[in-house]
């Protein structure tokens, strides 16, 4: 491969990419997605649409799923930070339940793969932050999910007090979702 390392989460399937950053007098340089660099590494699926947030601080955006139509995402920061989460929802899974939260930033040029099956949402630290995700199916309204971001179940420690954020900025749906255990997640666990 060379151009790209890939670093396994505590959930398995969930990557974090780190491709070549080439560094000089003018700036950096990265090559943040090839097909087939990719391809060699196990990720294989389509990118169909990119999609692009700007947000300021405190905002989270989470947990998101969608069903049918699921999406791969394939996560990266172009400026500012985010505290990225990731919950496994297929059933039958032995990490059901279970999140990995990272740290992606404009300096460390760090990618998330976030593939279907999994609730995938994010915290920002700081003012003007900007995220592009790439998917493997497009936005389908109907089938757009989502778990709530505080679960007790899921004991996530989002960095709100780190982040001087005493409580995030949640849209009305977001603010709405419902916990993991009280839905029937359609996706399932295939060893």
């Amino acid at each position: 491969m060379g151009k790209i390392a890939i670093l396994q989460t505590t959930l398995p399937g969930v990557l974090l990419i780190e491709p070549q950053r080439f560094l000089d007098l003018r700036g950096f340089f990265i090559e943040s997605y090839n097909k087939w660099d990719f391809s060699a590494a196990g990720i294989s699926e389509e990118f169909v649409q990119d999609n692009h947030s700007k947000s300021q601080k405190g905002v989270l955006r989470g947990l998101h799923y969608q069903y049918p139509h699921a999406q791969g995402k394939l996560v990266r920061v172009l400026k500012g930070s985010i505290y990225d989460v990731v919950v496994d929802i297929r059933q039958g899974s032995p990490t059901f339940g279970q999140h990995t939260g990272v740290t992606l930033s404009e300096t460390s040029s760090l990618l998330l793969y976030v593939p279907t099956g999994f609730a995938h949402g994010f915290l920002v630290p700081e003012d003007n932050t900007e995220v592009m995700y790439k998917v493997t199916d497009r936005y389908f309204p109907k089938g757009d999910a989502g778990i709530l971001w505080n679960d007790p179940a899921l004991g996530i420690s989002w960095p709100l007090k780190e982040n001087e954020i005493s409580m995030p900025i949640l849209s009305e749906k977001d603010a709405q979702h419902p916990c993991l255990l009280s839905i029937q997640s359609p996706f399932v666990y295939m060893p």
